[in-house]
């Protein structure tokens, strides 16, 4: 059972591997590039201190402990469960579309990506309350084109991501109920 789905998702990566534009190509780079994002990082930032003042300082200690478990904990799974990525696995890394040769590291199971773009999406969706329909939607829009990228670049299989993205929502909801049930509950009632 696990070889037929471990075959389905090379199938499907090769697949989605396999589409690729000089315009696309440009795109996805940046979609993978942490950088590029930091004006939009910083974006909601004022907006994290705008609704919450003072209280958006425990707010971001949990967003930074939330992204650094996102990516300790996936890169803990890449080194327990030793996964090669399709770059690198001998089997189709001759198909692989890559960009500007980059490989990324040998493992590939979880996706780093995946895990924090989804767990930043998911807790910017909880604290900044949004009800906007196409704010959330291009919230998680974001996090779902930040983990395609990397299989576009050839670096994770659709496995990867689905596994990575799940890591990361499963964190962010835990730090969130943290929150609701801890800090909100006992800090801002006492005033702490």
């Amino acid at each position: 059972m696990i070889e037929y789905f471990g075959e389905l998702d090379k199938q499907i990566f090769l697949f989605l591997n396999s589409y690729h534009t000089h315009f696309f190509d440009v795109i996805m780079w940046w979609f993978s590039d942490k950088l590029i994002w930091v004006p939009l990082y910083l974006f909601f930032l004022y907006f994290l201190i705008k609704r919450y003042g003072w209280g958006s300082v425990a707010i971001l200690l949990l967003l930074a402990i939330l992204i650094a478990l996102s990516d300790q904990i996936s890169g803990f799974i890449k080194d327990g469960v030793e996964r090669l990525r399709p770059s690198h696995s001998p089997d189709i890394k001759a198909q692989v579309h890559t960009l500007n040769d980059y490989l990324g590291g040998n493992y590939g199971f979880v996706s780093s990506h995946a895990a924090n773009s989804f767990a930043l999406a998911y807790f910017l969706y909880k604290f900044l309350k949004l009800n906007n329909r196409i704010l959330i939607f291009s919230l998680f829009l974001w996090a779902v084109l930040v983990s395609y990228s990397r299989i576009y670049l050839g670096v994770h299989y659709p496995g990867d991501v689905i596994g990575g993205a799940l890591l990361g929502l499963i964190l962010a909801w835990i730090i969130v109920q943290f929150y609701r049930n801890v800090i909100e509950r006992f800090c801002f009632s006492k005033q702490c």
